[in-house]
């Protein structure tokens, strides 16, 4: 049987969620497609299977780009998508991130039969920094992405804040992240037989929406050497996190390893995930750390982290508390107080420390690989 061919436009491949997500469907998506993987511009960080044909419009790497170059470049790529979508025959075109969605929006008033989707990965209104951005977003978004087939997200909360407050009306759906079951993780045995060292982890770029002070904070509350902390990631923030852990008194409980290939070579030695963020779209890391078996303590912050540890069902948290949700530690935004009470409970609770690495595992498993690409590959083609 003949394959269709399908094309995936994102901006790069480097080491962000959304390119996470492609490259684990482009290893489903070449059973059944013909791939076109399309970058803007050449950066890459996860591996691409051999089948995918890699289309890079752009070799200039994209910080690089000054505002003028950047707008050009938007000209060329749309020109340049629309010749690739005519050229390759392609039935089905699925964008990434903001950008290519609303490349694809203009793109698709010239390309009748091809099925446009798109698919926004963080949650619109807390990504808005700025006045213009907030108009560039509130003008771009219903008139470009309702131009359209249909969209998918990975929260529930994403696709109402485009519906309410973006006037996106075009057919929406809901497909979380998928993962890769690890075939080396923590069990619970392995805690309720661990000794008094408690080692902390969190992983993701090093700036200010991920919040990691939140965390060097709640170590000096709890002012004990049993504790030690570790980021995986890299960003601007990370040297005035080195000196903020310096002033302190706890840099020597706290290692920044920078940009990792592999985080799952790191996670099973450690004891509990931290995701500290102000705002996320679906925090991969935080599945990842689930799929490990590693217990969870999060933000409960927009969106994803209530959807993964409790089912999306609303809790209540005051201020310096936690709550003990189905599958692990939620606590309110930026509050070092609730997560070092949080991270103390755990440590010194190994039959908690077992129930939550038995349940992390349990609810990683929903969003195994397999089942979310059958859920993706049927809403594309419906």
């Amino acid at each position: 049987m003949n394959k269709q061919n399908l094309s995936i436009l994102t901006i790069t491949m480097g080491s962000g969620g959304a390119q996470k997500v492609i490259s684990l469907l482009l290893k489903e998506l070449i059973k059944d497609f013909n791939v076109s993987l399309v970058l803007f511009y050449n950066q890459v960080h996860f591996d691409i299977p051999k089948e995918v044909d890699l289309v890079v419009f752009s070799t200039e790497p994209s910080e690089e780009r000054g505002v003028f170059q950047k707008f050009s470049d938007f000209v060329k790529f749309c020109r340049n998508y629309r010749k690739l979508l005519r050229t390759r025959n392609i039935h089905y075109s699925i964008a990434f991130l903001a950008f290519p969605n609303i490349v694809s929006g203009i793109v698709s008033l010239f390309n009748k039969n091809c099925k446009m989707v798109i698919s926004e990965r963080g949650f619109p209104s807390d990504n808005i920094t700025s006045k213009l951005s907030l108009y560039i977003s509130k003008t771009a978004y219903p008139l470009f992405y309702n131009k359209c087939d249909s969209l998918f997200s990975n929260s529930t909360h994403i696709n109402h804040d485009l519906k309410k407050n973006f006037g996106v009306d075009i057919p929406m759906e809901v497909i979380y992240n998928p993962i890769e079951p690890p075939t080396v993780f923590r069990t619970p045995k392995t805690y309720l037989a661990s000794n008094k060292d408690y080692k902390i982890i969190t992983a993701g770029s090093v700036i200010t929406r991920k919040n990691q002070e939140m965390i060097l904070r709640a170590l000096k509350r709890i002012n004990s050497k049993v504790f030690t902390f570790s980021v995986l990631g890299d960003g601007h923030l990370k040297g005035a996190l080195q000196q903020k852990a310096k002033s302190l008194g706890i840099d020597s409980q706290v290692v920044f390893h920078g940009t990792v290939k592999n985080v799952g070579a790191y996670l099973p030695q450690y004891d509990c995930f931290v995701l500290s963020s102000f705002t996320e779209g679906f925090p991969n890391a935080l599945l990842e750390g689930m799929s490990y078996g590693l217990p969870c303590i999060s933000t409960n912050c927009l969106s994803g982290p209530l959807e993964m540890l409790n089912e999306n069902k609303p809790v209540t948290i005051g201020e310096g508390e936690f709550v003990e949700a189905k599958y692990g530690i939620l606590i309110n935004n930026d509050d070092d107080k609730a997560l070092s009470a949080a991270l103390v409970f755990l440590q010194q609770r190994p039959d908690k420390q077992a129930y939550y690495s038995k349940m992390s595992r349990q609810r990683a498993m929903d969003y195994d690989l397999k089942t979310v690409y059958n859920q993706f590959k049927t809403f594309i083609q419906s």
